[in-house]
């Protein structure tokens, strides 16, 4: 059996791999158009800044590796440019000859990736202008900021390329501004979650042009300008690029190939195409999200390598199965980590489900012992089934430990309450008694046996005529440093003296500083007949929010953060 591999990086090279340990007498040959068969796409970014110091680093495995090790053919700088299903071959075109030929395969995997969106704008010509996509991308950008010493830079693009870029760049020292066309960073986040990254990296001091569409470049003798659609141009000496992918599928769309979204390679369960013997993998292929079953275009290395090896089983004789992508994902920004599973509270309610979440502050770890710090986290479940759907978490220590248990209890079906019983381990450096995903489970067991929440789109809505009354449970220190208007003070410890105050017969809608001691005001306060609706998040969440909309609707007025 002879395979060919159009592709290297996380899908190729883990197929050919594979394929290998599967069947020793197999031939193999991998076609890479770039110079690097396996590099560390994810790093990219680290060796601009200087974390990773030494460019060799970044590539896992060379050719002579593969070579030596699997005795499979890695050929770079050799490009597909057309396949022919109905001879069972390729067109290959080397890059540093000329040189063409045809080569014949028994079973064909597809693993092109995804190119960088490339906007056609005025003045994309200029070399100041980069995209991240590859290691030659990165040698581009690495020469010009060692060479050129670059004193500003602009990222189009508030992903996971341009945020992890504009850290870099601004550890290096650079005037970093960040301009994305939506009011926020990074989809994956709903926008009230976002706030915390927002603010890390204003802390920082990367500026945010959030809510700005990029119409054009323009070279000037000391620099580029970033021309905006509504704002005055932004100056830098350099900008990257960092709008999104979209599938490299020409190949599979010349050879007459079914395409599915965004004219992704459409592929089944067993990563087959829709033409026999050629199988396709990565972030060119459609697949469905694992919690929606919607067909989705999820470009993360996780998946592919996982594609790639269920396409080796399958090419070998085996019979695997991808079940679906679920967006799990972390990152760095600067001294915070941000984390996310399943689907946010956007685009949940956007695919029509009845969904509801829970909003928490817990420590890292045990409050007791040094060095505790505050996460964020947020936990969408299906009403009615409590059906987990996603989860998102801001935070410092332990927020990738505690998204890879919430992506887990995902993909194992579990329902939002089982996560109370779950038996997580405790030591007083690593977590609390409860941990914080136990925790949500007991907040939402708690929904589920009665107790109402209110959310902040609920803020602006909540009447101030005296129809309802409006309670703060903080201190009154803690009160007389912000509040909502409207809300008045009385301390959770004087709740049961003071109830008389509460007039009876009217909601309350009660809010502290994280959720916990408006919990308890409202189970006192359901202890003596009221209606009683706790805030989810607390008014920490709903202030660090406030504050953020503030700094955006500033930014669109002038174009970035003050």
């Amino acid at each position: 059996m002879k395979v060919v591999i159009v592709g290297g990086v996380a899908g190729g090279a883990t197929a050919a791999a594979r394929i290998r340990r599967l069947n020793e007498q197999a031939e193999i040959v991998v076609f890479e158009r770039s110079g690097y068969i396996s590099y560390a796409n994810c790093g990219l970014p680290y060796y601009i800044g200087g974390v990773i110091e030494d460019p060799e680093d970044l590539t896992l495995q060379t050719p002579e590796s593969f070579l030596s090790r699997f005795r499979i053919h890695m050929k770079v700088r050799h490009e597909v440019t057309a396949i022919h299903p109905d001879r069972k071959t390729v067109s290959v075109k080397n890059l540093e000859t000329g040189e063409e030929l045809e080569e014949h395969y028994d079973k064909l995997l597809l693993s092109p990736g995804a190119k960088p969106v490339w906007p056609g704008l005025p003045g994309m010509d200029s070399d100041r202008l980069f995209t991240l996509r590859t290691v030659e991308d990165t040698f581009r950008i690495k020469e010009f900021v060692d060479h050129r010493k670059p004193k500003s830079a602009v990222m189009v693009g508030g992903g996971f390329i341009g945020v992890e870029l504009a850290e870099n760049l601004r550890e290096l020292g650079m005037d970093v501004t960040v301009v994305e066309l939506s009011k926020q960073l990074m989809s994956p986040f709903d926008a009230d979650m976002a706030a915390f990254i927002h603010a890390e990296m204003r802390k920082h001091g990367v500026k945010l042009a959030l809510g700005n569409a990029v119409k054009g470049f323009e070279e000037k003798e000391d620099g580029i300008d970033v021309l905006l659609n509504d704002n005055a141009p932004l100056h830098a000496d350099m900008v990257i690029l960092a709008i999104g992918v979209s599938p490299e599928s020409t190949l599979a769309k010349d050879a007459g190939l079914a395409l599915g979204v965004k004219g992704s390679i459409l592929v089944n369960d067993r990563m087959e195409t829709s033409v026999p013997d050629i199988y396709a993998v990565g972030d060119a292929v459609q697949v469905k999200h694992y919690v929606t079953g919607a067909d989705a275009l999820i470009a993360l290395a996780g998946p592919a390598n996982k594609q790639g090896r269920i396409a080796a089983d399958n090419i070998c004789g085996g019979d695997s199965r991808y079940a679906g992508s679920q967006g799990s994902s972390v990152i760095k920004i600067f001294d915070m980590t941000a984390a996310t599973t399943g689907i946010n509270e956007t685009n949940a309610r956007k695919s029509g489900l009845d969904v509801d979440t829970v909003i928490l502050s817990p420590m890292s770890h045990a409050g007791y012992y040094p060095g505790g710090k505050l996460m964020t986290m947020k936990v969408v479940f299906e009403k009615e089934t409590y059906r987990l759907l996603g989860a998102q978490i801001v935070g410092y220590d332990g927020v990738d430990k505690r998204i890879d248990v919430l992506a887990t209890a995902i993909h194992a079906g579990m329902k939002a309450t089982e996560l109370k019983d779950l038996d997580l381990a405790y030591a007083p450096p690593y977590s609390s008694a409860k941990d914080p995903v136990n925790m949500v489970g007991f907040m939402i067991d708690n929904i589920s046996k009665g107790l109402k929440q209110w959310h902040l789109a609920d803020a602006a809505m909540l009447p101030r005529d005296g129809s309802v009354t409006l309670l703060d449970t903080r201190t009154v220190e803690e009160y007389s440093r912000g509040h909502i208007d409207g809300f008045r003070n009385i301390p959770v410890d004087e709740l049961r003296e003071r109830i008389g105050e509460i007039e009876a017969g009217k909601p309350v809608y009660v809010i502290c500083q994280s959720g916990l001691r408006s919990y308890i005001a409202t189970r006192i306060l359901e202890g003596y007949g009221f209606e009683a609706y706790n805030f989810a998040g607390g008014f920490r969440f709903y202030d660090a929010l406030m504050n953020d909309r503030a700094l955006i609707e500033a930014s669109f007025a002038c174009g970035m953060d003050k």
